[in-house]
């Protein structure tokens, strides 16, 4: 999913870590937006080597769709968990939940666009990940920024400036240099369909543009709580993943049970898959998609070095002048720009004029 280790530590995250990420106001502070990238890039770079290796490794292979559904329980649970925590009170949670989800048909059906199109984004990310080298899948997700970027410009009405376009390219570059012939390196030997795996990131890359950017438009259009956000999503997640383990491997799991080939590992990468999905809300909600890709990109260093040891790969110059080419466009585009955590007004701008504003 888009989700989660004897391979490398979890980064340190507690419940109560997890209740700071409901802070009251929307004027949030710049430690608190950097806090919530520092996460997600650990837990991204964590989350992508351990489900490498859960996916080339373990001799009875899981289920990736029912660990895709696993994910978005427990990140229901969890939001359900925080909600509580922000209302205060078991009454007022209720009175919340009641208004939100049970009296709000229509935000359901809205928020369960991005939940079935997450879920196949997340599919996908197993089936690419079981077909590519970590490293080469890294480097090929990575248009999901010029997507994302692209999505931006036409959804939400924002203008990106000459040096923020050259910065997400600038990004792109670095990723590409960063593990510029991989497979050359590595010592896992399993059978794999490259092709697949290429069409499968493709599908992950459009998912991933659309769906990040559709859900920042509905966080930042209302007023609605976050986590009510979450938890309207989750539901519809949690309808859309158990459909696709029926469609794709339903048989095999009524065989063999839902929760076959899972190891402690296979649980370690759902809790990432989890925790990670939560903290991406948060950044998307405080910050914007585009710099939840940055941050992103920026785990794939991070998952690069840890993959020497897992899988063999070599660091090479190529890979030195990619990751200085990733902390110098994450800088560049960090810059003073205008203000992301709202929903620009719409302005008599055309296309022409948004995608090329300097």
């Amino acid at each position: 999913m888009g989700g989660a280790a004897g391979h490398g530590s979890s980064p340190a995250v507690s419940a109560a870590s997890l209740g700071t990420m409901a802070p009251p106001k929307e004027n949030v502070t710049i430690l608190f937006k950097l806090y919530c990238l520092t996460v997600m890039t650990l837990v991204a770079a964590t989350y992508t080597v351990a489900l490498r290796y859960t996916r080339t490794v373990e001799k009875e292979l899981y289920f990736s769709t029912t660990a895709v559904c696993i994910t978005e329980v427990i990140k229901l649970f969890l939001s359900v968990g925080i909600l509580a925590k922000e209302t205060g009170s078991l009454g007022r949670l209720i009175s919340s939940l009641n208004e939100n989800i049970l009296g709000s048909p229509m935000e359901l059906a809205k928020l369960s666009v991005p939940s079935v199109v997450y879920a196949l984004q997340n599919n996908m990310a197993f089936l690419a990940l079981s077909n590519l080298d970590a490293a080469v899948y890294q480097v090929t997700y990575q248009l999901k920024i010029p997507c994302t970027a692209l999505c931006t410009v036409l959804m939400l009405n924002r203008s990106l400036s000459k040096l923020q376009w050259f910065s997400v390219l600038m990004l792109c570059g670095g990723v590409t240099l960063v593990q510029w012939k991989p497979a050359q390196a590595t010592k896992v030997q399993v059978e794999q369909n490259p092709w697949l795996g290429f069409g499968a990131v493709t599908i992950a890359v459009l998912c991933s543009g659309f769906a990040g950017v559709y859900f920042e438009k509905v966080l930042k259009s209302s007023d609605t709580s976050l986590w009510v956000r979450n938890i309207q999503m989750y539901l519809s997640g949690i309808v859309v993943t158990l459909g696709g383990v029926y469609i794709s491997e339903g048989t095999q799991v009524l065989e063999r049970g839902f929760f076959y080939g899972y190891t402690y590992y296979v649980w370690f990468v759902i809790f990432l898959a989890s925790v990670g999905g939560l903290y991406t809300s948060v950044v998307v909600k405080y910050t914007d998609n585009i710099m939840k890709g940055f941050s992103a990109a920026a785990a794939i260093v991070l998952s690069t070095v840890a993959s020497v040891m897992l899988f063999g790969l070599q660091i090479t110059i190529t890979f030195s002048l990619g990751a200085v080419l990733v902390c110098i466009s994450i800088y560049l585009y960090g810059l003073p720009r205008q203000d992301t955590t709202k929903i620009q007004p719409s302005e008599p701008k055309s296309l022409k004029e948004r995608l090329m504003n300097v």
